[in-house]
């Protein structure tokens, strides 16, 4: 071992336990949404561009969390963090505006009606690993 090995810290591992789960969601939910975009926005990208270009924002905000969770350590943890912030929010404001103006929206996007074509999982994904990241924070597993 060389020195600068010896004292670097080790990194935070952040996928054990409940971890490997939400890797596993974020896992599906990229194929998801980047399958349901790339097809939408090859296909009849017309149609409803807000909504396709949506669903590719959520697919590489899915990717992005997702390689944070399985990098590990503590900038990785506060990238992911920052990022399902920003997801949830996403999901909220996209949810509300399908819900409030449906015309704006002549296809679903994966964040529409709060993820309801997701059986939810949207909406709840970015709040676990947000509790999941925030224990990882202070040493603590749930």
């Amino acid at each position: 071992m060389t020195a600068t090995e010896e004292t670097k810290p080790a990194r935070t591992r952040l996928i054990s336990g409940p971890g490997m789960l939400l890797v596993w969601f974020y896992g599906v939910m990229v194929v998801g949404a980047v399958s349901r975009s790339v097809v939408q926005i090859t296909t009849d990208f017309e149609r409803a561009p807000l909504a396709y270009s949506l669903s590719a924002v959520a697919g590489v905000v899915y990717g992005f969390i997702t390689y944070s969770l399985v990098r590990g350590g503590e900038k990785a943890r506060r990238a992911a963090m920052v990022c399902c912030a920003a997801e949830l929010v996403g999901v909220l404001v996209v949810g509300t505006w399908t819900l409030v103006e449906p015309s704006a929206f002549p296809d679903a996007t994966v964040w529409s009606d709060y993820g309801m074509g997701y059986v939810f999982i949207p909406v709840l994904l970015p709040l676990s690993a947000m509790y999941w990241l925030r224990k990882a924070r202070d040493g603590v597993r749930p």
